[in-house]
């Protein structure tokens, strides 16, 4: 039993990911909800627009990436700046393509998930299997994060063509994603569906979600927001994304030294 735990913990300190759990997914929704904050505050408060803003966040990724991609396992610094570059990415990209190019929400929709399909797929047939727990060598962890990528833009167009094409609003679209949520988590309890279409399905609802509670903070009150401004909402949700991971850090390696000693003895 000893030998079962050591080598357990010994898996999860060369992993490059974090361990799914509630904290994960609260983390994650934060995260999601600052892409949208932080997006809009350079396309839209700051006046840049899509196109730059788009490739001053692609910069930030690809900065946040590589070191994400050199350290030898996880770093929550790391991880959840690529994460936040996904979403601020995906804000400005989706944006961009659903109004600048004038493509919509719909099609903006059914191409991004058509896409992120054709990565999945591609994913399971180069690696014989999707992996999304433990990711450890190079080629899981670029499909790991083309396909977060992908899903995060996947998840402005829907969380958009929720709340303004169906016409429900910001926070009536934050009710609709949050339910989804639910439902996936009742149905990662309760049924054999796989765990790994699971995760990635609460993957693309949580960044919806995110959008429509950043635009219900920062949307003028006519738009049915509180417009709050983008700028100061993006620094509080990165300071509160900053204090729980710091605590969810914290609690991980208290957890891992125990577990480490315990199978010493």
């Amino acid at each position: 039993m000893n030998s079962q735990r050591t080598n357990t913990t010994a898996q999860e300190l060369f992993n490059k990911v974090p361990q799914v759990t509630i904290a994960f997914w609260i983390v994650k929704i934060f995260a999601t909800t600052l892409g949208e904050t932080g997006g809009d505050a350079l396309s839209m408060q700051l006046k840049l627009g899509y196109a730059v803003s788009s490739l001053i966040f692609l910069a930030f990724f690809a900065v946040t990436l590589t070191a994400q991609l050199k350290a030898r396992r996880y770093h929550a610094a790391f991880y959840w700046m690529v994460v936040v570059a996904t979403t601020t990415v995906g804000t400005t990209t989706s944006d961009y393509i659903d109004r600048t190019l004038g493509l919509g929400y719909i099609a903006s929709s059914i191409m991004l998930f058509s896409l992120v399909l054709v990565i999945l797929a591609t994913w399971r047939f180069a690696t014989g299997k999707i992996q999304v727990d433990q990711v450890k060598d190079r080629k899981n962890e670029f499909f790991y994060w083309i396909t977060i990528l992908v899903s995060n833009t996947l998840g402005t167009a829907l969380g958009d063509f929720t709340a303004t094409s169906i016409g429900i609003g910001f926070d009536g679209g934050a009710i609709v994603f949050a339910g989804l949520l639910a439902v996936v988590a009742v149905l990662h309890f309760a049924t054999r569906i796989p765990k790994t279409v699971l995760f990635w399905a609460a993957y693309v609802l949580s960044r919806p979600l995110g959008a429509t509670l950043g635009d219900t903070l920062t949307k003028p009150g006519a738009e049915g927001g509180l417009n709050l401004s983008r700028i100061a909402s993006s620094l509080v949700i990165a300071g509160v994304m900053i204090v729980l991971i710091m605590i969810t850090q914290h609690r991980e390696r208290d957890r891992l030294g125990r577990d480490t000693r315990y199978g010493q003895k």
